[in-house]
């Protein structure tokens, strides 16, 4: 990996993903056709119906270059519903005088990288500046844990386990469980989450 240290905080800006980069900014090509045709088609309109919201980073000395995009929005951890074992390593920092049914989390929907970055540690910065954003002293909405919903491949399992993400079920067949999911259909995507109370210990 080529580490250009603190390049998205020194050398990018951060933005809003709105109208004025879908029509002032190269097209953004992550190189994952799904994934570039959401945030064409579908990113905004996510926003416009209060179901996601996207931002991203330009480059200060080229603003028409997205370097990368993220899209987020409100969701739970719900440990009530987890298997008692899952349930208390998902809960382990947590007191037990402040058990909940529910944990207030943040979803990220999307996130990828311009495939001209791929290789760099541009992934792990976003993923470090994500996590920083909803703690203190910029914590947004109280939120717990980050959570997603990954593609169940070896790529970005890989990614989000470098990053300290662990699966909220131990196995895949203990998840179709949970999801209802017949047992002989592959399981597409992976529940992931990450404790931000970590960062601040």
């Amino acid at each position: 990996m080529q580490y250009l240290e603190n390049f998205l905080l020194e050398k990018c800006s951060f933005r809003e993903y709105d109208n004025f980069i879908l029509e002032n900014c190269d097209p953004f090509d992550c190189g994952h056709d799904d994934l570039n045709s959401f945030f064409k088609d579908d990113a905004l309109k996510f926003c416009n119906e209060l179901l996601g919201k996207s931002h991203c980073f330009v480059l200060q000395e080229n603003p028409a270059v997205v370097v990368c995009v993220f899209t987020i929005s409100n969701d739970s951890v719900k440990a009530h519903d987890l298997p008692n074992a899952r349930k208390k390593k998902v809960t382990k920092f947590i007191p037990r005088e402040k058990s909940l049914r529910n944990y207030p989390a943040v979803l990220i929907g999307r996130l990828r990288v311009n495939v001209k970055y791929r290789g760099t540690s541009v992934s792990l910065e976003l993923m470090n500046f994500i996590k920083a954003w909803f703690i203190e002293p910029d914590n947004k909405t109280g939120c717990r844990y980050v959570v997603v919903d990954s593609y169940n491949e070896p790529i970005p399992l890989h990614y989000y386990n470098k990053n300290g993400f662990e699966t909220i079920f131990s196995t895949e067949e203990q998840e179709k469980d949970y999801l209802k999911t017949p047992k002989d259909k592959p399981l597409k995507t992976r529940l992931m989450y990450f404790d931000l109370i970590i960062l601040k210990s």
